[in-house]
């Protein structure tokens, strides 16, 4: 699907993206990037897997750079800026002609999947929440008590920053509305796996 770049606010700063929107009524999702300080930024493989997906089931989708990365104001800000910047986008994602406004749904990979549980359950407009490769290594998932919203949990088979073990326990925690997908044969990065990720995703979202 063609993007076209675009350029919103977060409080006071203007942050860059990529939007894409057939139109028609279509639901919408934001897919927030790996970590900053490791080079992530909008401009990754798993984010474009993730993006593929989304576009066969017909999604408006929006990607961006978090503060301080490429063309965005500011700085990274470790976590909390960056949860404000994807509520942010999600506002302007869905501000747009031809977008539906129920149905939202928050997506992220590695730290980009931390921003979208946080940012998920904090707004009522999102209705589900898409988590590939969370490190759980190297911090705790927050699910707020009572949480119901369906929770799609992705991770390769040996990802040692988002171990299987790790996201079983998340799911045990979440409950019935959280669904584990685990994919054969990859890590953290799934090199190569990328069209695998796509399919599973786009299976899991469409059932």
């Amino acid at each position: 699907m063609d993007e076209k770049q675009v350029s919103f606010r977060a409080g006071e700063l203007t942050l860059e993206g990529l939007i894409a929107n057939p139109g028609g009524d279509a639901p919408a999702a934001v897919v927030c990037h790996p970590h900053p300080i490791y080079g992530g930024s909008m401009y990754n493989n798993v984010v474009e897997a993730m993006l593929a997906a989304l576009w066969q089931l017909g999604y408006a989708t929006l990607r961006f750079n978090f503060r301080g990365v490429g063309g965005s104001d500011g700085e990274h800000d470790g976590g909390p800026g960056e949860v404000d910047d994807a509520i942010a986008a999600m506002g302007n994602l869905l501000a747009q002609p031809g977008v539906r406004k129920e149905g939202a749904v928050m997506a992220g990979y590695s730290f980009g999947a931390m921003v979208a549980v946080s940012a998920g359950y904090e707004r009522a407009e999102i209705a589900r929440i898409v988590a590939v490769a969370i490190p759980l290594a190297m911090a705790d998932a927050r699910i707020p008590d009572g949480a119901s919203k369906p929770v799609l949990l992705v991770s390769g088979e040996r990802d040692s920053y988002s171990p299987v073990a790790g996201l079983q326990a998340l799911k045990s925690k979440i409950g019935d509305t959280a669904r584990l997908e685990i994919v054969a044969g990859t890590d953290h990065f799934f090199g190569g796996c990328e069209a695998e990720l796509s399919r599973v995703i786009a299976a899991a979202l469409a059932s």
